[in-house]
């Protein structure tokens, strides 16, 4: 299946300020939550955003802050986002066919947000380049047993281009001077 804009949402699952720092090459962990970030919000696909316990692991990191939307930022304590009612909710009253996700931990909050939407008969597809664990074996193991589940995993170009369909249209023409280049 291919990931279409209109069907999908972008899930960025708990970057947060006092964890982000100890994910394992997190500097490109944001840089590529980011990159995906800006695109969703150019096409105008949906982005929800969890937070584990912002209270003890702070809000979300601030490089990312300003380009989330307030009413997507959902708390939660549970690992999953759809064990946590408010956030499941809040997914399904957007009921996106597709889940895009990024994030960390890869192999707990992401990996059990992911299993549990693939779980509702979502299509979900966890990005590769923008998932990190503080340590990597983790984030490898998480994303074997993920592809083993089923769950789509791809990459940031991979999910931008199936957002943009074709190339010729002036969306495509300002996502690639911008973001392809």
């Amino acid at each position: 299946m291919l990931i279409h804009p209109d069907k999908s949402c972008l899930l960025v699952v708990d970057i947060q300020e006092k964890l982000a720092p100890k994910i394992h090459d997190s500097e490109q962990l944001i840089a590529n939550a980011k990159w995906l970030i800006e695109i969703a919000n150019r096409l105008r696909v949906p982005v929800l955003t969890s937070e584990q316990y912002p209270q003890g692991l702070g809000h979300t990191v601030a490089e990312l802050r300003p380009l989330l939307p307030a009413v997507g930022i959902m708390e939660k304590t549970h690992f999953s986002c759809m064990s946590e009612p408010a956030c499941n909710a809040k997914i399904n009253q957007l009921r996106p066919d597709q889940l895009v996700v990024i994030g960390s931990e890869a192999h707990v909050c992401v990996l059990q947000t992911a299993i549990q939407l693939k779980q509702q008969a979502r299509e979900v597809y966890v990005v590769e380049d923008a998932v990190g664990s503080r340590n990597p074996t983790d984030k490898a193991a998480a994303l074997a047993r993920m592809r083993q589940l089923g769950i789509h995993v791809v990459t940031r170009e991979m999910v931008a281009f199936e957002w943009l369909q074709k190339a010729g249209t002036e969306q495509f023409r300002q996502i690639s001077r911008e973001f392809l280049r």
